[in-house]
C-alpha cells in the first residue's frame, strides 16, 4: 500500500472539481505528490471517461513519474510501464493497448492534436509545472481550452507547486473555458525544517571547487544521507566530478550524474536508493521530477541554463543565467521532502533577494517558429488565431511567421506541402528544412546528423574555448564535423578515442542517437550522388534551405569579416575552417560582446555557398543593378552591372568601354563629379586666383559688365 501523502487529504475536491466542471487549477507545493496521486484518483473515481495524458515540462520527469505510478499502483492493472500507465516523449515511448495514463512531453501533445484535432480517446488533459511556463505548457493550454469549446467532456486539470493560481481560473472560466467558473483547490503539502545557508561573499572559484569545499564541509559536521547538487549543464556536472573525486573518496560517496540526456539506467541509477550516499549531480530537470528518496542536502549552484531565442542563428540557444527567487525555493524543497534538511546556496543573501522573482515565461523568450508551424499544421492561421494564457510578443510572432515563408513551409498564411513534410522531423524548422531538401538531394543520412550537430552542444573541444584553434581549410565545418562523427562511428564511439582526436564524448553520443532516431523519419529513396565531393555539394545546398536569411560575403579575400545579406556583419571565429570561400553561410553565430559593450558577431560554424546556387534556388530574392559610376580610386566613369541577394552583392561586373558607349549618360556623370570635385582640380591654383582677382576688380569698376 502506498504510504500516505498530503495530496490524498484533497483528492475528492479534485475529483469533484474535475467531474462537476470539466476543469480545475490544483496548487500544492513540492512533495505533496500531485503528480503520481492526481492522474490516478481521477481514473478510479470514473471522472473522466478516456485516457487521462499528463503533460510534463522535462523527459526526465515525464518518465520518472510514469514508473512511480506504475509502481505505486501496481497489482492486476500493471506495474510494468506501457501497462495501464505509460510515458511518450520524444524518441522515446512507452504505450500499450491497455494505457489509460500517459505522461508526455517535448511537444508530443501538440503533434498528438495534428494527427487528430479532436483528441478522440482522451478524456482528460493534465498539464503540471505550470509555473515553469515552457511554451509547450502554454501552447497546450491554449489548444486544449480551445477545443474544449468543442468537446465540452474533455476535462483540463492545471497543475503547479508556485502559481499565482486566479489569473489561470479566470483564463479556464472564459468563453474557451468553463463559463460557470473554473474552482481552485489547494493542497497545503507537507513541510520539514530547512536550514538555509548563504555564502558570506561572492566566491570566484570554479563551481566545481566551491561544491567540493561545501561537500567536505557537510561530511565532515556528519552527513546522513544523500546530497543533490543543482549545476547549469551537463558539461558543468562532469567538471564537477572531476572535482569532486578526491573528497568523495575519502567519505566514501558515489558521484551520479543526472541529466535529460543520461540513458535512462543511468538516470535511474542516480534516484534509485542506495547502500553507499549518493552526491547526485544535477540540472534544473531535478527541480520538479518525482521526490528522489533519501536527499537531506542541497548545494545550489543558482545557476542554470535558460532557453533563448539565438536572433542571429534563427535557433533556440542554452546560456547560463542565474535562476529565479521561486527556482531557488524549488531546489530548497528538495532537501525537505521527507525530513528536515540542509540547503547550502553558493551565492550570497543579497545575490539571491536581488534576483527576480519569477522566470520570465517562454513565451516571452523563445524562438516560437516551430509553434507557429504547428499551429499552421493543425489548420489555425498561426500564433494569431489562439487565444493565449499569455500572449506572445508581436515582434517575435512576426518574425516567426517570416521565416516559415522563407523556409516555404507557409505561404498565403496556409502551410504548404513542404511545410507538412517539415512537421515529420520533431526538430525546429529550419533543421527539418535542410532534411526536407537532401531526402530530394539524395544525402537524407548526412543531413539527419548534420541536422543534429546544429542542435546539440558543440562536439569539437577547440571551439568551445575564446579563440578555438585554426584548422585545415574545408568548405564546410558541418561537414566537417559530420566527418568526424563517422570517424568516430567506426571506433564504436569510444570516448578514450573521442578525446585523443579532440571531440566531446557525451555530444557525440547524444548527437549519434539523435542522427539515427531522425534518420528513421526521413525517406531516403532517392539515389546518393556518386562521389564525396558530390554528396558534400548536395549537403552545402541542403544546408542553405536551412538558412537562407544568413547569407555572407568576406569582405576581402581570406578576410575574417562577413558582410550580412540584409545588414550587419560579423567575423569568422579562428576555429572555423571555412576560410577560403568568397560566399558563407553562417549557421552559428553568437554575439561576443560582454555585457553594456559594443555587440561583436562571431561566426563559429559556417559553410560555403555558391552565386549560382542563390540564382536557382531565390531567383525572386535576386535583384539586378545596371548603371553607370564614378570609380575615384581610378578616376574615370564605368559601366557596373551588379547581381545582388537581399541587398548583397553576389556578382559584379565592371566595363569601362560600356561606360564610353554610353555617350551623353557618361558624359553626365563625369560632370557631375567635375563640378562636385571643384574647378580648382582642373586648373593652376595660382592662374585661377589671379584670374578671380581681374574678374572681380573690372566688376568692381565697371558694374556695367554684369560679372
Amino acid at each position: 500500500m502506498p504510504a500516505a501523502l498530503p495530496i490524498d487529504a484533497v483528492l475528492p475536491e479534485i475529483v469533484g472539481a474535475v467531474r462537476d466542471r470539466g476543469v480545475a487549477v490544483l496548487v500544492a507545493p513540492p512533495g505533496a505528490g500531485k503528480t503520481t496521486r492526481v492522474p490516478g484518483a481521477l481514473l478510479d473515481a470514473g471522472a473522466v471517461t478516456g485516457e487521462i495524458v499528463v503533460l510534463q515540462p522535462r523527459r526526465l520527469a515525464a518518465r520518472l513519474a510514469a514508473a512511480r505510478v506504475a509502481t505505486e499502483r501496481g497489482g492486476a492493472r500493471g506495474g510494468e510501464l506501457g501497462g495501464e500507465v505509460g510515458y511518450e516523449v520524444r524518441f522515446d515511448r512507452r504505450i500499450g493497448p491497455a494505457t489509460r495514463i500517459r505522461f508526455v512531453t517535448e511537444g508530443v501533445l501538440t503533434r498528438r492534436l495534428l494527427g487528430d484535432p479532436e483528441l478522440r480517446g482522451v478524456g482528460c488533459v493534465i498539464i503540471d509545472e505550470f509555473h515553469e511556463r515552457h511554451l509547450d505548457g502554454d501552447l497546450a493550454l491554449a489548444l486544449v481550452a480551445r477545443l474544449r469549446a468543442r468537446r465540452r467532456e474533455l476535462a483540463l486539470l492545471v497543475m503547479s507547486a508556485t502559481l499565482d493560481a486566479e489569473p489561470v481560473a479566470a483564463f479556464l472560466a472564459g468563453p474557451l473555458g468553463a463559463p460557470a467558473g473554473a474552482p481552485i483547490v489547494r493542497s497545503e503539502g507537507r513541510t520539514f525544517a530547512l536550514a538555509i545557508e548563504h555564502a558570506e561573499q561572492p566566491d570566484d572559484r570554479p563551481i566545481g571547487r566551491q561544491v567540493a569545499a561545501a561537500v567536505r564541509r557537510i561530511a565532515q559536521d556528519g552527513l546522513d544521507g544523500d546530497v543533490l547538487v543543482f549545476l547549469p549543464g551537463a558539461a558543468e556536472i562532469r567538471r564537477c566530478q572531476d572535482d569532486l573525486a578526491e573528497v568523495a573518496a575519502i567519505f566514501d560517496l558515489a558521484v551520479l550524474p543526472l541529466y535529460g540526456d543520461l540513458p535512462a539506467d543511468e538516470q535511474d541509477r542516480a534516484v534509485r536508493p542506495a547502500r553507499q550516499r549518493k552526491l547526485i549531480l544535477a540540472t534544473n530537470v531535478a527541480e520538479t521530477s518525482v521526490t528522489i528518496d533519501g536527499v537531506v542536502c542541497v548545494i545550489d549552484s543558482g545557476l542554470a541554463r535558460i532557453a533563448r531565442h539565438s536572433p542571429w542563428s534563427g535557433l533556440p540557444s542554452l546560456q547560463i543565467e542565474p535562476v529565479s527567487r521561486a527556482s531557488c525555493t524549488q531546489r530548497a524543497g528538495r532537501a525537505g521532502r521527507t525530513r528536515p534538511g540542509r540547503v547550502i546556496r553558493l551565492y550570497t543573501r543579497h545575490d539571491h533577494d536581488t534576483r527576480r522573482a519569477f522566470e520570465v515565461p517562454e513565451i516571452a523568450r523563445a524562438d516560437l517558429a516551430e509553434a507557429a508551424l504547428e499551429l499552421h499544421g493543425a489548420g489555425l492561421a498561426g500564433l494569431g488565431a489562439l487565444a493565449w494564457f499569455e500572449p506572445p510578443p508581436a515582434p517575435a510572432a512576426d518574425a516567426a511567421e517570416e521565416l516559415l515563408v522563407r523556409l516555404g513551409a507557409v505561404a498565403s498564411g496556409a502551410i504548404t506541402p513542404l511545410g507538412r513534410r517539415l512537421l515529420r522531423f520533431p526538430v525546429h524548422p529550419r533543421l527539418g528544412r535542410i532534411i526536407a531538401e537532401a531526402e530530394a538531394r539524395g544525402v537524407a543520412e548526412p543531413a539527419c546528423a548534420i541536422a543534429a550537430l546544429l542542435g546539440a552542444r558543440e562536439l569539437r573541444l577547440e571551439r568551445r574555448g575564446p579563440r578555438g584553434e585554426a584548422r585545415v581549410a574545408s568548405p564546410s565545418d558541418l561537414i566537417d564535423d559530420l566527418d568526424a562523427l563517422y570517424a568516430a562511428r567506426q571506433h564504436g564511439l569510444r570516448p578514450d578515442r573521442l578525446r585523443r582526436d579532440g571531440l566531446d564524448p557525451y555530444t557525440a553520443g547524444a548527437v549519434d542517437r539523435v542522427a539515427r532516431q531522425l534518420a528513421r523519419a526521413a525517406r531516403d529513396d532517392r539515389p546518393a550522388p556518386a562521389g564525396d565531393d558530390a554528396v558534400d555539394r548536395e549537403l552545402q545546398l541542403a544546408i542553405l534551405t536551412g538558412f537562407p536569411d544568413r547569407v555572407g560575403k568576406r569582405r576581402a579575400p581570406r578576410s575574417a569579416e562577413i558582410v550580412f545579406a540584409g545588414g550587419g556583419s560579423g567575423a569568422l571565429a579562428p576555429g572555423s575552417a571555412v576560410i577560403d570561400a568568397e560566399l558563407v553561410v553562417a549557421v552559428d553565430v553568437a554575439d561576443t560582446g560582454a555585457r553594456g559593450q559594443a555587440s561583436k558577431v562571431q561566426i563559429r560554424r559556417a559553410s560555403a555557398i555558391e552565386a549560382s546556387w542563390l540564382l536557382d534556388l531565390y531567383l525572386d530574392r535576386i535583384a539586378e543593378r545596371d548603371e553607370l559610376v564614378w570609380n575615384a580610386g581610378r578616376q574615370r566613369v564605368e559601366r557596373v552591372a551588379q547581381l545582388t541577394y537581399d541587398g548583397l552583392v553576389i556578382d559584379e561586373q565592371r566595363d569601362v568601354d560600356g561606360a564610353r558607349r554610353a555617350g551623353a549618360a557618361a558624359a553626365a556623370v563625369l560632370a557631375r563629379e567635375a563640378i562636385a570635385a571643384g574647378i580648382e582640380q582642373f586648373v593652376d591654383p595660382d592662374a585661377l586666383a589671379q584670374w578671380r582677382a581681374r574678374v572681380a576688380l573690372v566688376a568692381r569698376l565697371v558694374p556695367d559688365t554684369g560679372l
